[in-house]
């Protein structure tokens, strides 16, 4: 019973967490979580095409008897490469000016 409760535990660690870093590969360049815009296309160059859009999020703070709204204004936007026929498109998702997720497409042209 112990051996199967180890085994379970070394299993579990190789399971992947559900927050995973986003990473992008472009050549030789490495570029994930938390790059700049600016980073991004010193490694990657110009994208294809790109996406931006506004959300507005309200928060509420509750302090004792006193409740504060907030709100704050996010701007996301998706650059897309294409890396050519035998690779798939990458979206890379920004929060902010901050890279946040890279997904891929399909294949490119």
């Amino acid at each position: 019973m112990r051996s199967l409760m180890l085994a379970v535990a070394v299993a579990l660690m190789w399971v992947p967490g559900a927050v995973q870093a986003a990473s992008l590969r472009c050549g030789s360049a490495l570029v994930s979580d938390g790059a700049s815009k600016s980073d991004v296309i010193a490694k990657c160059g110009e994208p294809i095409a790109k996406e931006s859009r506004s959300e507005s999020e309200e928060t509420k703070m509750r302090d004792g008897d006193t409740s504060t709204k907030r709100v704050v204004q996010k701007t996301f936007e998706e650059w897309t490469y294409n890396f050519g026929p035998n690779r798939l498109m990458q979206v890379v998702v920004f929060e902010n000016g901050k890279l946040i997720d890279v997904k891929s497409g399909g294949y490119g042209r």
